[in-house]
């Protein structure tokens, strides 16, 4: 019987690893298999020059338009989801701590708002659009964005404030201090190495969208200086480009997945860094 249990064990642990390991190998085996089809088109100008005449038929040109609308609306939406995320997630953990369905119930609807698909944010958006009498622009890109993420950004920040010890909320408030306080001061300062990942996650999430902005952010060829002028995004110029019979622009797509992929690794590493550096800071 011993020996049945030790066997298992082993199995568990070798199988545990090997899934782990794929996980790894699936990553490197995207970035490589990206980097090899777009390497001839990845180039200077892909990043400092936004499309010329005849670019999607293989002329000069780059996807600095992209690039920049994705940042653009990366950025804003980010920005709201925080201004959004925060308060609630400090809500649900702070003045809803003696309220257990309530918190389950508010929990259960984020969840669902997180699982719906984002194409159906874009078809909300576009309605928002029309009722609001916008056109296609960076202002329509990033409101159907944050609403994306949003949900993404509570249920994260939210998951890490629940292993925050309930000792330190009631200390908080023994010493004086109101809920606010305490939420703001004593709770958001111990989960901030969290809320870099909660803020990395959606972020990720919408730099990378394409459904969310087909309908609502529009595209252009040139950077976007108003809120009320198009913007294009890297994954729609991935989308277009892809779909391209020349094989010259179905290259550029490949660099520009790789573009993307590369800024989101750089934001993750960065993310890593400065959420070790918050939690050794807190250790102390």
């Amino acid at each position: 019987m011993r020996k049945i249990r030790h066997i298992e064990e082993k199995f568990f642990i070798y199988l545990s690893a090997f899934m782990a390991y794929s996980l790894i190998m699936v990553l490197a085996f995207i970035i490589v298999v990206i980097f090899y089809k777009g390497f001839n088109a990845l180039d200077w100008d892909m990043l400092l020059k936004t499309p010329r005449g005849g670019y999607y038929y293989g002329g000069e040109g780059g996807v600095l338009n992209a690039i920049s609308g994705s940042l653009y609306i990366a950025f804003g939406a980010t920005a709201i989801a925080i201004f959004i995320g925060v308060p609630a997630a400090l809500f649900i953990n702070v003045h809803l701590i003696r309220y257990r369905k309530t918190q389950n119930t508010i929990r259960y609807f984020l969840d669902v708002l997180w699982g719906i698909p984002s194409i159906v944010y874009g078809a909300f958006g576009f309605t928002l659009m029309l009722w609001l009498g916008m056109n296609a622009s960076l202002l329509a890109g990033i409101i159907t964005v944050a609403l994306l993420i949003s949900p993404i950004m509570v249920r994260t920040f939210d998951e890490v404030l629940c292993t925050i010890p309930k000792g330190l909320y009631e200390a908080s408030l023994s010493l004086g201090s109101t809920r606010t306080e305490t939420a703001f001061r004593v709770i958001f300062k111990q989960g901030f190495p969290g809320f870099v990942t909660a803020v990395l996650l959606a972020f990720g999430r919408g730099i990378g969208d394409a459904a969310s902005v087909l309908f609502t952010a529009g595209y252009t060829d040139n950077i976007p200086l108003y809120l009320d002028e198009p913007a294009a995004t890297l994954p729609l110029a991935i989308f277009f480009q892809l779909g391209s019979p020349i094989p010259e622009v179905r290259e550029r797509a490949f660099a520009s997945a790789v573009i993307l992929t590369f800024i989101i690794l750089i934001l993750s590493f960065i993310a890593r860094f400065v959420s070790k550096r918050l939690s050794a800071t807190n250790l102390k």
